[in-house]
């Protein structure tokens, strides 16, 4: 073994300074072999291996969860009770852990109102920033909206000339519930001897005796005090701030000063202007997690329940006489078109244009009407007043969907968080800004010195917050982007970002691939950001296979050799150079000494699917063309739009043709080309592939339905009348009852980490003992579930129909899983390789049809090694028939490649076009672009 491996075999391993060293001594979590590691402090160290080798089960469940688990421990019994109870890991010991931080691919937030400037804290800022600098302006006269205070209103006395003689008065109001007489009356008892009408000075003792001139008068004040001004008298200074204080009191917010001479200013401590009243900022108005700063329509959410144009029309490239308008094609309700036919030439409307060729004025009278036919708004208006029939009720349902709110357009806010503003731009303007435009913006900013103090420290915590996320290569997304609607990758990339804002040192930070979801051109920036973590004081532990980073990486952890129960072992430990004498798949990979190969020839097409006016997000209203029967690739760099193109646009499409996708489908004129040769379209992504524990490959590949049915023809299972669902662990019958098939038993121990008990019944082996008599080639059926799928393959090596679903999850590189091993247990990476599976199990017979597959990042927690298996599998259900439709950045998956369609140039506003389509051949002669520039490396 190689002298960096031996750290197990040093005899001063049990004296490694804890200080220096992260020691693990006999890691035994889940095919661990008793790994004993001394990983080194303040490092940026890379853990590398063959998918399901054990990497995430060193680094997420044993040192992650002992991290965890020794912080919850250091609680009290109270607090503990409220927090996740964490399993001990089988480990005999771990020395030397930070506090740990896992940073991991799941969006684990499908909270609503949840957005990337929540998440990454830099909205708390805005808020701040906004209610403390902010200035309004009324929407009225665009003026600046001001408040007057006590201060302000001697500030100006000051500025008169010294010895001017001033009256301050209040503006009497007469109430409706008091004659005049009582209002006299009331303004002598507090004190008052005189009043100002009509520019006339009157004592009230005058007016009592002739109520007349009081009545009729226009504009009656109340003089509240008399006085001269001194500058420097500190004593007039404090007179003036009180009978100003009581003028305002007196006038319900309002105050004149009257100068000898005539001159008068008038001032109102209220917020208000051109006859409207102004909310003070505050943090709370910029909040729409709060009711006070909510859209009164959406309730903070942005949408609302409404009618969906889309749906209205959903075929753009129609004109109004060919029957665009969907809910008016029928026989029934013809009668709300046909006036709009008629009398078109009246108006000038083209009931001949393409529906998406009309301008915005020509659309909006579709939905508003004249006076010459009723529009879908009123249309609408009555479907929704015949809701007590339920034809109506159906129909309306037909067309309803989430909605922009017509309100706030989605803003979230109310109307008036929209009239504060620095520097011409309000909060909402920032949100809906991408982020790289917000930095630009910032760094702009110019306000005024008073202003800089209050700012200073926010914009310090803002900038940082905007440079750290545009580092990650998520300069593209806007802030106010729901978070549930990000991929894994850039989830994960916002959670760096956040701890880099937080700047914490002396703690463990594990990720699991960060570098998922970015295009070569972005690893180089998500590298310095890791470096600057390592850099800040902090332990970088990275589970990844991406090339640069380990090249880059102080150190590589390597586990394998091979994955599953041929895993769980450390086979080497060292730096990049160290790897030269080494023989495993990683070090073979990084020397150059094993590639994958280019396709000797590339598949030629003939039909295509065609999509037209793509412009959801940032598409830039382009069409696509998208041959079928071949492997295509979509590339370009994150945010550029290709998710956009295929999971909000293509894959709608296509399913509501087929009557089998009830999403909403983004933007686009219409679909066009041989979509109708499509049998069947299928997603296949990351999401688990069940929720119950129960749940497992085997299951879901229909493995273990021939599995049963064997069992249930053993010569003991007939006499015994036992039939195939006896030997399932998910009915009654021949599943243990204790532990319901689960092998063990849960013991909630409050505020102690519950206890998971091998099931006393059936020690663990999930059926009752009698069905565990049944044997088939001296085996039971709880044997055979512990059995991996490369071992169960030679096993059933003569058993046809179980032998065709068990080989594609070979052919997929999942050789290694147990066949009863829980989903739940399974990575991303994994799950969607399961799935790959079931298609291929389906395609060995029975009706053929062709299926459009969709992948999204196959190579996810793929080991270049596992590469080569997945293009394999894929290949395969290209050559059974189908067509594969790839969103990938590996470039080992993008060569090998039919077909590559290239979106850019840039992510978020400067994306969205369509910068080349042809083959990789093609493509390398190409300088426009990123990807190009990779592919020329690796096709030479």
């Amino acid at each position: 073994m190689n002298e960096v491996l031996a750290v197990k075999e040093i005899k001063e391993f049990e004296q490694l300074d804890p200080k220096k060293y992260i020691v693990i001594k006999g890691a035994r979590v889940n095919n661990l072999k008793n790994v004993s590691v001394a990983i080194p402090r303040y490092k940026f160290v890379v853990i590398t291996g063959l998918s399901g080798s054990g990497k995430s089960s060193l680094a997420f469940d044993t040192l992650f969860a002992e991290g965890q688990r020794m912080y919850v421990e250091s609680l009290s019994s109270y607090a503990r009770q409220f927090l996740g109870r964490m399993e001990k890991p089988e480990v005999d010991y771990i020395k030397g852990v930070s506090p740990a931080i896992a940073i991991e691919q799941k969006v684990n937030t499908r909270n609503p109102r949840s957005t990337v400037g929540t998440t990454t804290e830099i909205y708390d800022y805005l808020k701040l920033l906004f209610a403390r600098i902010g200035t309004t302006y009324s929407p009225i006269s665009g003026e600046k909206v001001t408040k007057d205070t006590v201060t302000d209103v001697v500030e100006f006395i000051k500025t008169l000339e010294e010895g001017s003689r001033i009256m301050i008065l209040s503006p009497l109001n007469l109430r409706p519930d008091r004659t005049a007489p009582q209002e006299l009356n009331i303004l002598l008892s507090k004190g008052y001897t005189r009043l100002v009408i009509d520019d006339d000075l009157y004592f009230i003792e005058d007016l009592q005796e002739d109520v007349t001139t009081f009545e009729k008068a226009k504009k009656k004040f109340v003089l509240i005090d008399r006085a001269m001004v001194k500058k420097d008298d500190e004593e007039t200074q404090f007179r003036l701030a009180d009978s100003v204080q009581t003028a305002f009191f007196e006038g319900d917010g309002k105050c004149q000063i009257t100068i000898a001479g005539g001159k008068k200013k008038e001032f109102s401590d209220k917020f208000e202007l051109d006859g409207q009243r102004f909310e003070i900022p505050s943090i709370n108005l910029f909040s729409f997690n709060n009711p006070y700063g909510a859209c009164r329509t959406c309730e903070g959410f942005g949408k609302v329940l409404g009618i969906d144009r889309d749906m209205v029309i959903p075929d753009k490239g129609m004109s109004v006489f060919e029957g665009a308008i969907a809910p008016w094609r029928s026989e029934t309700m013809k009668k709300w078109l046909d006036p709009l036919i008629n009398h078109a030439m009246d108006f000038d409307f083209p009931i001949h244009r393409p529906f998406n060729e009309l301008t915005e004025e020509q659309v909006a009278l579709l939905w508003q009407g004249n006076k010459y036919f009723k529009g879908l708004d009123a249309f609408f208006k009555h479907l929704e007043s015949k809701t007590h029939k339920i034809q109506y009720r159906v129909l309306l349902s037909r067309y309803r969907g989430r909605t922009v709110c017509p309100d706030c357009h989605g803003s979230r806010l109310r109307k008036d968080a929209a009239y504060v503003k620095i520097n011409g731009h309000s909060i909402i303007d920032l949100v809906l800004m991408p982020i790289e435009r917000v930095r630009e913006y910032f760094k702009q900013l110019k306000v005024s010195p008073h202003h800089q103090q209050i700012a200073d420290r926010i914009l310090k915590e803002l900038n940082n917050r905007l440079d750290y996320m545009i580092r990650v290569g998520l300069g593209y997304l806007t802030l106010n982007r729901l978070s549930s609607s990000l991929s894994g990758g850039e989830f994960q990339r916002i959670k760096l970002a956040t701890s880099l804002g937080s700047a914490l040192v002396g703690s463990m930070y594990i990720l699991d691939e960060p570098s998922i979801g970015l295009h070569p051109r972005d690893t180089t920036r998500l590298i310095s950001v890791l470096k600057s973590l390592r850099d800040l004081g902090n332990t970088v532990i990275v589970v990844e296979h991406e090339e640069e980073i380990m090249r880059q990486a102080d150190q590589i952890i390597d586990i394998g050799p091979e994955a599953g129960s041929d895993g769980g072992r450390l086979v080497f430990q060292g730096n990049v150079e160290a790897l030269k004498g080494v023989d495993t798949y990683t070090a073979n990979y990084l020397m150059g000494k094993d590639i994958i190969e280019v396709p000797k020839m590339r598949r030629k097409w003939r039909d295509a699917v065609e999509i037209y006016g793509a412009r959801e997000n940032n598409l830039k209203n382009i069409n696509v063309k998208i041959p079928l029967d071949v492997l295509t690739a979509i590339t370009g760099v994150s945010g550029s739009g290709k998710s956009t193109l295929l999971k909000k646009i293509l894959y709608p499409a296509i399913g509501k043709t087929l009557g089998t996708v009830g999403d909403m489908s983004g933007k686009y004129d219409k679909l066009g080309g041989d979509y109708k040769k499509i049998n069947r379209i299928e997603f296949i992504d990351q999401n688990p592939i069940g929720k119950s524990s129960r749940s497992n490959p085997v299951t879901y590949v229909k493995a273990y339905d021939g599995i049963r049915q064997l069992f249930a023809e053993q010569p003991l299972s007939k006499q015994r009348g036992y039939k195939p669902a006896y030997f399932s662990f998910n009915v009654d019958g021949g599943r243990c009852e204790t532990c319901q098939g689960e092998g063990i038993v849960k013991i909630e121990m409050q505020f102690m980490a519950d206890i998971q008990l091998t099931c006393e019944s059936c020690k663990g082996k999930r059926f009752k003992n009698e069905i565990l008599e049944i044997k088939y080639r001296e085996k039971d059926i709880a044997e055979i579930l512990d059995m991996t799928v490369d071992e169960s393959i030679e096993f059933f090596r003569d058993k046809s129909a179980i032998l065709n679903k068990l080989l594609p999850l070979q052919e997929v590189g999942m050789g290694y899983v147990r066949l009863g091993q829980s989903s739940s247990s399974l990575s991303g990476g994994e799950a969607q390789r399961v799935k790959l599976a079931s298609y291929l199990g389906k395609g060995a017979g029975g009706v053929k049809e062709h299926i459009l597959f969709i992948f999204d990042e196959p190579t996810t927690g793929l080991h270049f090694h596992d590469i080569r298996k997945l293009l394999k599998a894929i290949n395969a259900l290209v050559d059974q028939g189908n067509t594969a439709i790839i969103i990938e950045h590996n470039m080992e998956v993008v060569k090998s490649a039919d077909w590559i369609i290239d979106l850019g140039p840039e992510g978020g506003e400067n994306g969205g076009n369509i910068v080349f389509s042809g083959t990789p051949e093609e493509m390398v002669k190409i300088d426009e672009g990123h990807t190009s520039r990779y592919l020329k490396e690796k096709l030479g």
